[in-house]
């Protein structure tokens, strides 16, 4: 049995008739049985949620079925912000094991650490390969919970988002099989699968890398024994008249997910927002905590950084030897045409790197995806899952 999928992408308001051909095509494209289905939706069909999830599994023919809410839908190529509709993916993983798990906000409030996962769900380090995550963004603790998740499952990396949709009324869907699901997080357990992973978090590393040399929680003190703001100023002061006019309001601290790489680049640092800075301390204050020793060096994202980015990562992994024949896109509703100026960017430049390979996704509240060794929570981001051959 090979590898296999197929998907779809429907706009408009919510038609049985749409929904079932929608369902159909997805099967007859995959070309047999699938191991499962991922469906994201956008918050208006809410009002019929029953009828489509039981539409899509007994159409789609689906044994297992995830999703979320989506205040915008991804599709293969395409993306559709703020318009209802459903996008939908089936993917068939042979010798692969698929098992979802329910976390509560209750859990991830008792948890005590690594440890308490693995004791409260069941799977072992060895039963998994990668995780799909999907998370309500109201959940409590979602930053902690991943980083006790990392290491209860140091080999395993997490990729996904956070639903998006009604922000007012607190909930934000999760759909497991026939049923919205009261829960923070969905996570599904892959074993045997081949995913890799995008996480393209549209900057590029601009001045030197520096070592923190003082730093108490968020607040950078000195870089390399100079001020960090001093440092700051002269890698503004550096660029291109091109690049300082991108730069206003546009830049950001990238701190190096492995102190054991000699040759940063794209992809090797977690990037965090750049909060403020006192010239007369010298401090500057970034979107996470931070410690002497840590190689930081700031970042420029703007649509030409971001689209350069997304292309420099997806090509090599493409050079990594995946060719992907299915994948899931979480992108930050803080991208799209907004961002980028154009329609469909993100969809559309994958498609042009990959060939239009069955795809489906969302705009999420926050993103998840590795940086070197561990999974974080992310912003401007585009987390991208590839089922490989």
């Amino acid at each position: 049995m090979e590898t296999c999928a197929g998907s779809r992408l429907i706009l408009g308001a919510f038609q049985e008739s749409a929904v079932i051909a929608a369902a159909e095509e997805a099967f007859a494209e995959c070309g047999g049985q699938p191991s499962c289905g991922f469906l994201f939706l956008s918050p208006s069909w809410l009002p019929q949620i029953d009828e489509v999830l039981d539409l899509v599994r007994l159409h789609g023919r689906v044994p297992l079925l995830v999703g979320s809410v989506g205040a915008g839908l991804i599709g293969r190529s395409q993306e559709a912000e703020g318009v209802a509709g459903m996008s939908f993916l089936l993917v068939r993983l042979p010798e692969t094991k698929l098992t979802p798990i329910l976390i509560s906000s209750q859990q991830i409030e008792e948890s005590t650490g690594p440890a308490y996962w693995l004791a409260t769900i069941g799977i072992s380090p060895d039963e998994v390969d990668s995780w799909i995550i999907l998370a309500n963004p109201f959940a409590p603790d979602l930053e902690r919970w991943l980083a006790e998740w990392n290491v209860a499952f140091p080999e395993a990396p997490s990729i996904g988002g956070l639903s998006s949709g009604d922000n007012e009324s607190g909930v934000s869907s999760l759909l497991l099989d026939g049923e919205v699901v009261d829960a923070a997080v969905l996570a599904l357990a892959i074993k045997g699968g081949k995913v890799r992973t995008i996480v393209s978090q549209g900057c590029k590393p601009v001045g030197e890398p520096f070592t923190i040399t003082q730093a108490e929680e968020n607040l950078v003190y000195s870089l390399g024994s100079r001020p960090a703001y001093q440092v700051l100023s002269e890698t503004f002061n550096k660029l291109s008249d091109d690049e300082k006019e991108r730069a206003r309001g546009n830049l950001f601290a990238g701190l190096a997910a492995s102190e054991y790489v000699a040759d940063l680049k794209r992809g090797d640092f977690l990037v965090r927002n750049l909060l403020g800075a006192d010239p007369q301390t010298g401090a500057v204050a970034i979107g996470a905590r931070a410690r002497a020793g840590q190689t930081l060096q700031y970042q420029l994202r703007d649509k030409i950084t971001a689209h350069a980015d997304l292309v420099e990562l997806a090509k090599l992994n493409g050079l990594k030897g995946c060719q992907p024949f299915a994948s899931l896109v979480f992108s930050c509703n803080g991208r799209g045409q907004r961002f980028f100026g154009v329609p469909d960017h993100d969809a559309a430049t994958l498609a042009e790197i990959f060939g239009p390979v069955p795809s489906a996704g969302l705009f999420c509240n926050g993103e998840i995806g590795p940086i070197g060794n561990a999974s974080y929570l992310h912003g401007y981001t585009a987390s991208i899952a590839l089922f490989c051959e």
